[in-house]
């Protein structure tokens, strides 16, 4: 049975594509399942794998079985696993306070907002449990702005075609992917959604009720797409032009995945409000929205809350995974360790362009484009024992902890290397039938 996951072709594309070998054989389905007979949603297809245990780049199952951890949590554990200063940090707190809501001072929500604000663009933050919540305040602080202003008319907001901005109705109407949409009853109001990198059809998008412009600096979900430098600046000059907010979505781009602290400043282009969650919190669930003090000036008490978000638990982690990113050198050894990956998947690619056809990426933020099925790249390299987490345009992407060795990026080169010869032979013998 051909492999059922194998829909990226349905999708739209610039030019002809010429039919691929791989269509030459039958792929099995992928080994992975839904658990039906539990009492969980069946929203989730997952691979046949429990882990029980991690340690640094490395995860343990429940058998003893050890992979290589090159998903991260989709992003999320920055740190790697078991990160003895994010344990310390989290089991310290947790013996002491877990939770008294935003009714009360919390001590270590106003350290790590001031640290965040003193590291970037940013004067005022708002913490949330989650990305998608983080993009949700962001959406209403850009509207509350302009309803304060006396413009309540204007509320759009233009997004990029490939965006992922979470899973509330809101953010799934922001992010404009019929496959999130549908079901759900009518799209949320209010997006403008153009092509990726389309910066004139953005401008042409802009109308009298435009609020702000909504991007990733890289997109993760869409398949790892860096927006480009000069794309970048051209939006911060139409926000300024037209009075609009520009609006950055750093998920799953920020916290140092790309070698900065955030992926913006790679442009030297400062957002208005940016949403970060994820990597802030190295695997404790935290998100945050931030803002300048300006395009926070709607945010007055009453009009926007929360009851976990900024619970001292989160705030200790997150304090606890500042102070590794921001330690001198920290994120120049990440930026010195993405190169040694990206060459090395380089040489992969070049070995066997029948299985890769690119490398994108920046950072520790890379993207395999696929030739082959990317969900038959992904098995191939789990075989190996090797974990990546596909996305959008036949993408496989590789997002190891920031604190990653050399020895095991060595190592994982060496599995994609192994996994891709496989699927090469399995696809030079079928084209041999």
């Amino acid at each position: 049975m051909r492999d059922v996951f194998v829909d990226f072709m349905a999708e739209k594309h610039d030019k002809p594509q010429r039919p691929p070998l791989w269509r030459l054989f039958d792929f099995p389905v992928p080994e992975t399942h839904i658990m039906s007979g539990s009492a969980l949603f069946e929203t989730f297809t997952r691979a046949p794998l429990a882990f029980d245990h991690g340690e640094g780049t490395w995860l343990v199952t429940d058998k003893g079985e050890r992979y290589l951890d090159f998903g991260g949590g989709v992003a999320v554990n920055s740190l790697g696993h078991s990160h003895p200063h994010l344990v310390s940090a989290l089991t310290e707190q947790a013996a002491k306070l877990w939770h008294v809501s935003n009714l009360y001072e919390i001590p270590g929500q106003s350290r790590l907002g001031e640290r965040l604000a003193d590291a970037t663009f940013a004067d005022k933050v708002f913490f949330t449990n989650s990305g998608a919540e983080a993009l949700e305040c962001a959406i209403k602080t850009a509207r509350r702005y302009h309803f304060v202003k006396g413009h309540p008319e204007r509320f759009r907001i233009i997004t990029f075609e490939g965006a992922f901005h979470g899973r509330t109705l809101a953010t799934i109407a922001a992010g404009g992917q019929y496959k999130y949409l549908e079901g759900f009853g009518p799209k949320v109001e209010g997006f403008d959604q153009v092509g990726f990198d389309d910066i004139d059809a953005a401008e042409k998008a802009i109308t009298s009720e435009t609020a702000a412009i909504l991007i990733e600096p890289v997109q993760g979900e869409g398949g790892i797409r860096p927006v480009p430098t000069q794309s970048l600046k051209r939006l911060r000059q139409l926000c300024e032009q037209h009075d609009l907010l520009l609006v950055f979505d750093e998920v799953q781009c920020g916290i140092g995945r790309t070698g900065k602290l955030f992926a913006h400043e790679w442009a030297g282009v400062t957002p208005d409000i940016m949403a970060v969650a994820k990597g802030i919190g190295g695997g404790f669930p935290v998100g945050a929205c931030l803002a300048t003090d300006e395009a926070a000036v709607g945010m007055t008490a009453g009009v926007h809350g929360t009851t976990f978000g900024g619970n001292p638990l989160a705030m200790a982690v997150g304090n606890a995974v500042l102070d590794v990113v921001l330690e001198d050198g920290f994120l120049e050894d990440v930026q010195r360790k993405a190169l040694l990956l990206k060459q090395g998947l380089a040489g992969v690619a070049d070995e066997f362009p029948d299985v890769i056809e690119d490398i994108r990426g920046t950072g520790l933020m890379l993207g395999l484009k696929c030739a082959a099925p990317n969900t038959k790249v992904n098995m191939a390299l789990r075989d190996q024992h090797l974990l990546a987490v596909p996305a959008g345009d036949n993408v496989l992407r590789l997002l190891p902890p920031l604190t990653v060795t050399d020895a095991e990026i060595h190592e994982a080169l060496d599995r994609i290397r192994a996994g891709a010869r496989g699927l090469s032979d399995a696809i030079a013998a079928a084209a041999a039938k």
